[in-house]
């Protein structure tokens, strides 16, 4: 019997000692969100209260990608009827003007075509006086109708074949115009179509390069654009004419302004569609290919508000300090959003409806708790 006594006034004892550590346990919680300052610490940690404010926050669509040259502008440069490359100048980088020679083709097949439309001009002089001759004589019905029949389509497929090779001559870059029997040339030049920049050099000196051969690529850069990557819930947010931001890895602080110009409606298999911007203005040191970033403003909507100097990170989460009195305050977890002008949305406001914050300077009252908990 004895024994049964001692053990129900251990467990008695045992519990009222266990529920006085869980009520310590529970006064230190509630005092370790509460930070208490004087004036004097108020005055200098620089504390200000203040109230949440309704402001306009723009949303912030933030995207990458990278900067494109459209089809029109990439070209590429080929010897409409093959040869030799006799000398080229060109190097992977390399600026060129609109009309500059940047390559020079030989090959016995110009000598050829030269003479053959030179020989066709000639012949012609001769096809012509006969056609007029049988024509004459026809009339006096000295020659027959057959006769001047084949004369009229002689002069016909004459005038034709010199067409023909005249078209060719230009094809390759001679004007027929200026050709006589005095400058016949087994080279030819090839011209850039463009101004631009060389991308890619495909041949090399002496080799024989057929027309389906892509000798040079050439890039126009004053139409390169820069194709961003959206997601498919942030297709409806963008449109045409919509103004965006782009800047660079290497230089953030550099900002290119730019315009939405087309927006696809071809998702890829990872959700994705691509944007198409204009910049404004076309910097040399843009080149297609090259990673950017960009930023677009999406909506523009009124919300509660606190300044950025009011939210404090801990533990990955963002807190505020609520004032209980004129000296304690206490930390509060909040939801934030996007932020604009050195203020940051609170998406659950409807929490702190009349509630009084601390708005700059609330790491010193964050900084004050880790200490105490650390004592």
């Amino acid at each position: 019997m004895k024994n049964i006594i001692i053990l129900i006034t251990a467990l008695m004892i045992a519990s009222c000692g266990t529920d006085k550590k869980k009520e310590a346990k529970k006064v230190e919680e509630v005092a370790g969100n509460i930070a208490s300052f004087t004036d004097a610490q108020k005055k200098n940690a620089g504390i200000v209260t203040g109230n949440m404010e309704r402001r306009t926050v723009s949303a912030t669509l933030q995207l990458n990608g990278k900067i494109d040259v459209p089809p029109q502008n990439i070209l590429s440069v080929s010897v409409p009827l093959g040869g030799y490359l006799k000398s080229t100048h060109l190097l992977p980088g390399m600026h060129i003007n609109k009309g500059e020679t940047i390559a020079i083709v030989e090959d016995q097949q110009y000598i050829q075509l030269q003479q053959d439309y030179l020989t066709a001009k000639a012949r012609l002089v001769f096809i012509e006086n006969e056609y007029r001759r049988q024509k004459e004589l026809n009339l006096s019905k000295a020659s027959s109708d057959k006769v001047y029949q084949q004369a009229e389509a002689d002069l016909k497929t004459q005038k034709v074949m010199i067409s023909a090779l005249s078209e060719r001559l230009k094809l390759v870059g001679i004007n027929p115009d200026r050709l006589n029997e005095n400058n016949i040339s087994r080279t030819v030049n090839i011209y850039s179509p463009i101004s631009g920049y060389v991308s890619k050099v495909n041949v090399n000196i002496g080799k024989y390069v057929s027309p389906t051969e892509v000798l040079f690529e050439l890039i126009n850069p004053t139409d390169i654009h820069l194709a961003l990557k959206v997601f498919e819930k942030d297709l409806d947010k963008l449109f045409v004419g919509q103004k965006v931001v782009a800047f660079t890895n290497n230089e953030t602080g550099k900002k290119y302004d730019c315009e939405i110009i087309l927006i696809s409606r071809d998702l890829s298999a990872d959700r994705t569609a691509d944007i198409h911007c204009h910049f404004e203005e076309y910097d040399k040191k843009l080149l297609p290919g090259m990673y950017m970033n960009a930023e677009i403003p999406v909506s523009n909507a009124a919300a509660w508000a606190l300044p950025e100097a009011a939210i404090v990170r801990f533990e990955n989460k963002q807190y505020a300090f609520i004032q209980k009195n004129e000296h304690q305050f206490e930390i509060t977890e909040v939801t934030t959003g996007n932020s604009e002008k050195g203020f940051v949305e609170i998406l659950n406001a409807e929490r702190f409806a009349g509630k009084v914050f601390v708005t700059t300077n609330a790491y010193a009252l964050l900084m004050s708790l880790k200490n105490k908990s650390e004592e």
